[in-house]
């Protein structure tokens, strides 16, 4: 099962997106504030963030910043999630390190593609690394 931090201060947008991650088979964890949200990526060791962009404390850009400079946490993909769909965004939020984009109301079925395409994708780097560390240890 893959853990997903969501990072959302918006109670209602929180709650139905834990439920719906649930409902198809993933391990959701919380964050409040992008501050809360890099305390819990190092702690759980997320498989994947949902980060929201307009956070208190700590705004998602700045936290996907830090978390992206943090060799403990940069692996993990963030997917950018904002009510500011203007021109633009989604080039910040590539900059900002994340690793996908999706704009606020959310469109689930379309996030779960996200999501899975970015979960297969770590995966499949990690096998390959794997693989390699397993090579030179037994030569």
């Amino acid at each position: 099962m893959s853990k997903i931090l969501v990072v959302e201060d918006n109670e209602l947008n929180r709650d139905m997106l834990t439920r719906r991650l649930a409902r198809k088979g993933f391990e959701a964890v919380v964050a409040l504030d992008g501050r809360q949200g890099i305390a819990i990526a190092r702690s759980e060791r997320p498989d994947l963030i949902l980060m929201d962009m307009s956070l208190p404390v700590l705004d998602g850009w700045e936290a996907t910043r830090q978390l992206k400079s943090d060799s403990t946490t940069r692996h993990i993909p963030v997917i950018a999630l904002t009510a500011h769909a203007m021109s633009g965004d989604r080039e910040r939020a590539l900059e900002a390190g994340c690793d996908d984009y999706d704009a606020k109301p959310i469109e689930f079925a379309g996030l779960v593609k996200k999501i899975e395409g970015l979960l297969k994708k770590e995966t499949g780097e990690e096998e390959k690394g794997d693989r390699s560390q397993e090579t030179g240890v037994s030569g």
